[in-house]
Parts: C-alpha cells; structure tokens; sequence
C-alpha cells in the first residue's frame, strides 16, 4: 500500500535573506521620492513646466514604483513571519490595512503622473495649463501627501506597537518608530522632504531583522573547531 503523505503538515518556512527585500525598498523609494522632489514642484497647483524640462526623471521614478511595491510587499511578509503566532488580530487588521492602502495609493499617484506623462508626449500642446492636468495634478499631490503618508504613519507607529507587545524586534526601536509616525501623521504637510521619514524607518527594521536572522543562524551552526 502506498504511503499517504500529508500536504499541509509542514510549515513553508521565509528564507532569511528576504529581509534584504525591506532594504531594497527603502532604497527604490528613496530614490523614487529624490527624483520626484528634484522634478516635480511640491504644488499642487503648478503649471506643468517639468514636462519639458525634467520628463526623463519623472519617468524613471514611474517605472521603478512597480519594484519598490512588490519589495514593500515582502517587506511586510517578512515582518508577520516574525510575528508568527503573537500576531494579535486587531492589530494584524490594521497592520496589513494600512500597508495594502499605502501601497494602494502609491499607485495610484504614479499611474496619474504615467497618465500625464502619456498623454504629454502625444498632445504635448494640450495638456500644460489645461484644467485636465490641474485636475490630475491636485489628485495626485492630495493622495500622497494627505493619505497615503498617513496611512505610512499608521503603518509604523503599528508596527512599534507590536514591536513592545511582542518584542519582535527590540523594543527600544519602538520609540523612534512612535515619534517617527507622530511626525508624519501631525507634520507633514510642514515639512517637503518628511516623506523619506518612512523608507528610513524601514531600512532600519529591515537591517535590525536580517542581522538578527544571520546572528541567528550563526547561532545554530557555530564554526567548527581547528583540527590538529
């Protein structure tokens, strides 16, 4: 008789260099929010003079955002592994809701500028100073820069959150990542470049988490003594 065996006893375990995907997330969007800040007026009225002077950077940012969301993804799949059974419903619902709506809205910001960048360089004479384009162009600034930053303060100052009740990262990150979230969700509409708060934060949970998984390993497996 042939040995039955089963499908759903084994746990799929996440391998311990994806931390390295919160890393590299931090990293593209930092580099998305520079090239945005150095192209695009922090207006969310301005009359549309980078499409002919700085179009080949805003493209750029544009199509690294589908990288750094899917590495934002991992990023918050490395953070429930860790979790693991402490992870507390409440707290997973608001966790994974403000990730998925920040993510969400990112998006959406990026496929408005794709949108305008498109159209731009089919009817370049319609668009600057069309009442389409100020429309677009408040839609986008208002979604990053009143929601989608709030719901990145969410996001971190929920994660500290569980970071004291769980402990799973040390729980002295927590304080920096409170004060870091209250800044965004309180100050942010004051301050241009406080955006770049959020990925600084994750690239320093990320690091934290991938050096403890390599002291961990380490741990596990210790060098083998010199034979003589």
């Amino acid at each position: 008789m042939d040995q039955i065996i089963p499908l759903t006893g084994s746990r799929l375990r996440t391998p311990r260099a994806a931390a390295i995907a919160g890393i590299l997330f931090s990293g593209l969007l930092i580099a998305i929010l520079l090239l945005f800040q150095s192209s695009v007026p922090r207006d969310a009225l301005d009359q549309g003079a980078w499409l002919s002077t700085s179009l080949e950077r805003v493209v750029l940012a544009i199509n690294l955002m589908p990288f750094a969301g899917v590495a934002f993804l991992w990023f918050v799949g490395v953070v429930r592994d860790r979790l693991a059974d402490a992870e507390d419903r409440l707290f997973a619902t608001v966790f994974l809701g403000s990730a998925l709506l920040f993510l969400a809205m990112m998006f959406v910001a990026a496929a408005v500028f794709g949108a305008i960048v498109a159209v731009h360089a089919a009817r370049p004479e319609t668009v600057i100073n069309s009442t389409a384009f100020a429309l677009a162009r408040a839609f986008a600034y208002t979604i990053v820069n009143v929601y989608a930053i709030k719901m990145a303060a969410v996001f971190m100052m929920i994660t500290s959150t569980l970071a004291i009740r769980t402990a799973f990262i040390a729980r002295w990150m927590a304080a920096p990542g409170l004060a870091m979230a209250t800044f965004l969700l309180f100050c942010s509409q004051w301050v241009g470049w406080s955006f770049i708060v959020f990925p600084v934060w994750a690239l320093l949970i990320s690091a934290y988490i991938l050096f403890a998984n390599f002291h961990h390993v380490a741990a596990q497996h210790p060098a083998a003594p010199p034979t003589r």
